[in-house]
């Protein structure tokens, strides 16, 4: 007996093969961590006067630390990686072009693009002071980042966001001290960042950084944290219901640890403790983990822990420095772990 085949039910067909295939090809890229590493020995030659300051490559690895990959080799430093919501490019920052401070006299850093095999970099912004901590639109479309390019002060640092090619910089705050480290919502309606501020705490290393929100067109600011220590590197997880955040509650800047709380500020919770920093988390694109980089081991290693702060498991084992994992988080959400998908079975009844 053969079954009957119409028009309609094969382009259907065809659709549902080539959105599988889109996201076979997206669990590659998010089974995978990228971040930066010192672990070759390379070091800085943009900064006068002091030689032998180790610089940072950016490297990629599979979700359990398997396959790493250098994607960056320059004699300045790269830094502060993040995924494109496709996988397909990473944005991050570099001191490569050995632009100078337009007040300071030091080295500045720009933001670039590259492929997600390190290819094709290419320069997004380009002004004689600092670009840093990019973080991609849930579209695609645009990046937000912190710089101080509109210096009042020395602290005036600010949220803008661009085009993903680098066009339209719009400033989002207008803060006399500093704004920093954005983090954009993934249904793409917030910007989480840091800040500090008049009205907040002043201890012995000045005043404290705490975590506000705001619209992702810069309105609508709200406060998050409050406390006399430092909250800063908030990570919004999978779902917008949930922000993770690294805090130094003795107020040192010597002991770091992860916390996370709902997306409105309520319900802080630690996730790690330990004597040495845990700090910059990323979320697994299904939610369910979440990377960080840790000193507890005697130097700064990637690890991966339970969403509760569980299982905690160390994912390199290098003598050199690796930190800032960034996991990237795709519209398709596919576990890196599983890779299963459920259209499989629905596909073989569209023909009957």
């Amino acid at each position: 007996m053969h079954r009957r085949y119409n028009l309609p039910h094969l382009i259907l067909a065809n659709i549902v093969v080539l959105i599988l295939t889109l996201l076979i090809e997206a669990v590659d890229a998010q089974a995978q961590i990228v971040f930066i590493s010192q672990r070759d020995g390379h070091f800085r030659d943009d900064i006068p006067g002091i030689p032998k300051l180790p610089a940072a490559e950016i490297y990629v690895m599979d979700a359990d630390g398997g396959n790493l990959r250098r994607l960056t080799n320059d004699p300045g430093s790269d830094y502060a990686p993040s995924w494109s919501p496709d996988g397909k490019r990473i944005v991050f920052v570099s001191s490569r072009d050995g632009h100078v401070h337009a007040k300071r006299g030091s080295p500045t850093s720009e933001i670039y693009v590259m492929d997600a095999d390190g290819g094709n970099p290419q320069n997004l912004t380009n002004n004689p002071f600092h670009d840093s901590s990019p973080s991609w639109s849930p579209d695609g479309k645009r990046i937000a980042f912190h710089s101080n390019r509109d210096w009042d002060n020395p602290h005036n640092i600010e949220i803008y966001v661009m085009d993903a090619d680098g066009g339209n910089p719009q400033n989002l705050t207008n803060n006399l001290d500093e704004d920093r480290q954005p983090s954009w919502s993934p249904d793409g309606k917030r910007i989480v960042f840091t800040s500090k501020r008049d009205g907040h705490f002043r201890g012995r290393f000045g005043i404290t950084y705490e975590i506000y929100v705001m619209d992702a067109d810069g309105g609508n600011e709200q406060r998050l944290t409050e406390n006399r220590r430092f909250d800063e590197h908030p990570s919004w997880s999978p779902d917008s219901k949930h922000i993770a955040f690294s805090a130094d509650r003795r107020g040192d800047f010597e002991n770091y640890e992860i916390y996370v709380m709902d997306a409105d500020g309520g319900n802080e919770q630690r996730l790690t403790e330990n004597r040495e920093t845990d700090s910059w988390p990323s979320w697994s694109p299904d939610g369910k983990r979440i990377a960080f980089y840790s000193d507890r081991d005697g130097n700064s290693e990637i690890y991966v822990m339970d969403a509760d702060g569980g299982n905690p498991q160390n994912l390199t084992n290098h003598a050199s420095t690796d930190a800032s994992p960034a996991w990237l988080n795709s519209p398709f959400s596919v576990s890196p772990a599983g890779k299963k998908f459920t259209m499989w079975g629905w596909l073989k009844q569209v023909d009957r």
